[in-house]
Order: C-alpha cells, then structure tokens, then sequence
C-alpha cells in the first residue's frame, strides 16, 4: 500500500519526536550513570552485530543456493553437451562409411532422376543436421566454461561471506563481554539492599516516564488501519513460546517468559513501533503501539529487527533473545493501555 504524502509527513514527525526522546534519555543518562551508560552502548553494540550477522548469514544461504543451482545448471549442460557429441559421431560414422564424394557417388549410381533429386535432398538435410550439431556443442561448450567461472566466482564470494561470519562472531562475543563487565560494574555499584532498592524505584520511574510520554505521542499519531487490540484479550497469542518464570527485578505488571535460546519474538498483534532502545532494568526494549491507546513492552531483547515508525503485522518477527549457549533467554513481557498497567496474562491464551 502506497502511502500519501500527508501519512509520510506524519509518519517522518512521529520518528523525529520519539528520536528526540531517545536521544534525550541517552543524554541523561550518560550524565547521571556512566556505567548504565556503558550498558546501553555494549546491548545497543550486541544487537547491531546481531542484526549484521543475520545479513551474512542470509547472504551464504543465497551464495550457497545459486552455487547448488550452477553446479547442476553445469551438471545438465555437460549432459546434453555429451548427447550432441554422440549424435554428431554417429552421424560422422555415417558419412565415412560411404566415403568421400558422397554426392558424387549418388549422382553416378542412380538413373532415375527423381530418386536421385530426393536422396540429394536428404543428403542435404544431414549435412545441415552435422552443421547444426557442430553449432550446438559450440554453444553448449561456452555455455559449460561460463557456467564454471560463475561456480568459481560464487565460491569465491562464500570463502569471502565465511571470512566476514568469522569476524563478525568474534566481535559479537566482545560485545558481549563488555555488557558481562558492564552488568558486573553495576552489581558492584549496589553494596547495599537500600541501593538496590533504590536502584529498582529509578527503573521503574524511567519506564513509567517513558510510557507517559509514549502515551502522549500516540495520541497525536495513533497507528493507522490497526485491528482492534481490545478484542483480542484472552486471544492474544505469546509473543515467545516458553513458561513463565518468576522475577522480582522486573515490574509487577508484566510477565517474563523464558524460552529457548536464540528465539525469536513475534508481534501477536498488528501495531506501529513507538519505541526501539535500551532502558535501565529492561535493557534492550520494543514498544509496539495499538488501537485504542493500547502498547506491548518487549524487554531484556538482545536483537531489535524493528525500528520507530515500522508497521508490524500478527505473527511478524520484531526482536530475537540471546543466542549464546548456556546464557539466559528470557523476554520481558507487559500490555499497557497508555500509562494504565494491566493484567498482561489475562490477554494471553492459556498456552503458549
């Protein structure tokens, strides 16, 4: 669907207005708490490897792909070249054993003149069938040793795809790692059971600020054209397929569903992303806005694929958990009507 220029504009001060409150938020923090700062650089860096590896990944599938399809592109060439050259034997065959100056021979064997015009003619019609077969395994040759360049130039640009997977890997795991010391500095920070308290109350005041100003924001641009969110509760498919788990870290509203690693997390709702960025305690957060003033949070994401002012639709990839062996994978959950908190497991369906 083509949208107009009008929709364009809308769409173009929606991004700029919540691009203003992210980059706002950054500012602030990285005045107020360095090492919560340092977090969201590690996370921000972790997501956009996450995001470069997938890209590669996608090109070897293709690179790999259009190999598989010359190679037996080359296979079948080499196929019907074989059967052209055995055709063209025969017909050698043939011509050799009535030896040289076949029409010659033709013209002083035969006395009837009609007869003799009809086998002319089929001499005529075989030589232009070897003329035609000589054509045809010419092309069929170029067309086989075109056929290997591209196989060695499509092999090439794997060996080359593999290379970039190997390095890429290599600084998605020292991402990682600065986000593992980033979380360490700041347990270290918390000596006290009041700091952590008070660290918790800091987290939730940032996501309630947030939410309050989304809320505003999606009163001046409510997403265009999407189903109705309220009727959709206790049908509203897990974003993620897992079991619930118990974490008191996380707000009391919300939910937190721990699936398997590496799982990718599906809008179960058509919306417009409101909101793409780190948060202090929910880390790397999607905020998807509904009709009616309804938002989806996404928490504790380690790849975002959607960015502000992205449409999604029902069952759509919009963020991936942490695909590292062994570490947690764990999505933080919640379905809020503006800054109203709601019963998010009551919108779900039973299972997942």
């Amino acid at each position: 669907m083509v949208e107009s220029s009008q929709a364009k504009a809308k769409l173009a001060a929606l991004r700029a207005r919540i691009e203003q409150l992210t980059q706002q938020r950054a500012g602030e923090l990285a005045q107020r708490d360095v090492l919560g700062a340092r977090l969201r650089e590690a996370e921000l860096l972790i997501t956009d490897k996450r995001r470069s590896l997938d890209v590669l990944h996608a090109a070897v599938t293709m690179a790999e792909r259009r190999r598989s399809v010359s190679i037996a592109e080359a296979s079948r060439t080499r196929a019907e070249l074989d059967t052209e050259r055995a055709a063209l034997a025969g017909q050698v065959v043939a011509a050799y054993m009535l030896g040289r100056q076949e029409q010659l021979k033709l013209l002083l064997s035969q006395s009837d003149p009609a007869a003799l015009g009809r086998l002319l003619a089929y001499y005529g019609y075989f030589g232009r069938a070897r003329a035609a077969h000589i054509n045809t395994i010419r092309a069929r040759q170029q067309q086989l040793e075109a056929i290997a360049v591209e196989i060695e130039r499509q092999s090439a640009r794997l060996e080359t795809l593999a290379g970039d997977v190997v390095r890429e890997l290599a600084e998605l795991e020292s991402a990682r790692t600065l986000r593992v010391n980033a979380l360490a500095a700041l347990a270290t920070q918390v000596k006290t059971g009041d700091e952590e308290l008070a660290r918790l109350k800091h987290e939730e005041q940032a996501v309630e600020s947030l939410l309050a100003e989304l809320a505003s924001v999606l009163q001046q641009f409510p997403p265009d054209g999407a189903q109705n969110f309220e009727q959709l509760k206790g049908r509203l498919p897990w974003p993620v397929v897992g079991r619930l788990v118990a974490s008191p870290h996380d707000l009391p509203n919300g939910i937190v569903i721990e699936a398997t690693e590496g799982a990718k997390v599906r809008a179960p709702s058509a919306g417009r992303v409101m909101y793409a960025d780190w948060l202090p305690g929910l880390g790397l957060l999607l905020i998807i806005g509904h009709s009616d003033g309804y938002l989806s949070l996404y928490g504790h994401a380690e790849v975002l694929y959607k960015s502000v002012g992205d449409r999604v639709a029902p069952g759509e990839v919009i963020a991936g958990l942490n695909d590292a062996a062994g570490r947690s994978a764990r999505l933080y959950f919640e379905i809020r009507q503006g800054r109203k908190a709601l019963d998010t497991r009551a919108w779900l369906k039973k299972n997942p």
